[in-house]
């Protein structure tokens, strides 16, 4: 699924209604074209996993996975440094951002109820790879294992319709000593719903508290606040994505906002565009505003 859960966790655009979905068994067994005409894309995606759950040798894309070779950050960290022996670090504007992403169904019908429970891994890399002058080093990178339960969902508001309901817990660090280390852990809900051709997920969280001794980040909910929306608009094979967090606060406020577009390239592969503007890119940068554009290929889209 970034998979079927909206771009974070999944894909959650819908090209229009026609017929109710089927539930997730039936739609798996009818054909491509049945399913494409009938249902969302979230219920054909649900659909393609379910048919390669069993396959043997085959790992499910959970978030995006993309390679951006030239992604330019016009406001680069480097105060993160000082006081270390990076400190003097001669930082490049342009590298290389990329995202690896996959999830594993552990269980399904949990309790003998329609849940089903995922374990996932995703690392997020920059990685200065033209930066000869200092043995092109990865900048950071971020480490996300997660685990939730999840299942479907049948409510209809105003022409909204209700799909997907997550429950899990959420690590991120980038696995560095101090004094660059980063870490925290968070429990969240995830509701995906979807109108027309456009699909949104709020991810709320809560900050699992630290010792302050062990916390490295104690004010990170200052720069990330305590959730975020996501949304997506598919127009045939061209997808747009959108991202905003913000910590609520009239004054001294901070967030971030993340622009995508895929669009196709060969086959399955896709070229994609991103933009990224605020606070929180990777951990390391939590506290540090950034501004970047990066361009490059879709290994695996959101859908």
């Amino acid at each position: 699924m970034y998979g079927v859960l909206l771009f974070w966790l999944a894909g959650i655009v819908q090209p229009g209604y026609g017929e109710e979905p089927d539930d997730s068994a039936s739609i798996a067994g009818r054909t491509g074209a049945e399913v494409e005409s009938r249902d969302s894309l979230i219920d054909k995606r649900l659909a393609q996993e379910k048919a390669t759950n069993d396959v043997a040798f085959m790992l499910t894309p959970h978030r995006p996975n993309y390679f951006l070779p030239v992604t330019y950050n016009s406001t680069i960290n480097t105060d993160v440094y000082k006081g270390t022996t990076a400190e003097d670090l001669d930082l490049d504007n342009v590298e290389i951002k990329f995202q690896i992403s996959i999830k594993y169904l552990l269980l399904n019908n949990l309790l003998n109820q329609p849940v089903d429970f995922y374990i996932a891994y995703s690392t997020l890399s920059y990685w200065q790879a033209y930066n000869k002058y200092n043995s092109s080093p990865f900048r950071d990178t971020n480490h996300e294992p997660e685990a939730w339960a999840q299942w479907n969902t049948d409510w209809e508001i105003l022409g909204v319709r209700g799909k997907l309901m997550q429950f899990g817990i959420w690590h991120q660090s980038n696995g560095r000593m101090e004094p660059i280390s980063r870490s925290w852990n968070r429990v969240y809900a995830n509701i995906i719903f979807e109108k027309g051709r456009w699909g949104f997920g709020i991810k709320p969280w809560y900050r699992i508290p630290e010792d302050e001794e062990n916390d490295n980040n104690p004010d990170i909910e200052r720069y990330y606040g305590h959730g975020e929306l996501r949304a997506a608009y598919k127009q045939k094979d061209h997808t747009l994505t959108f991202m905003l967090r913000n910590n609520g606060r009239t004054s001294n406020n901070k967030g971030a906002v993340e622009l995508g577009w895929s669009f196709p390239l060969y086959k399955k592969l896709k070229g994609y565009v991103q933009y990224f503007n605020g606070y929180g890119q990777t951990i390391l940068d939590y506290n540090h505003s950034s501004n970047t554009f990066g361009m490059g290929i879709a290994l695996s889209d959101i859908l």
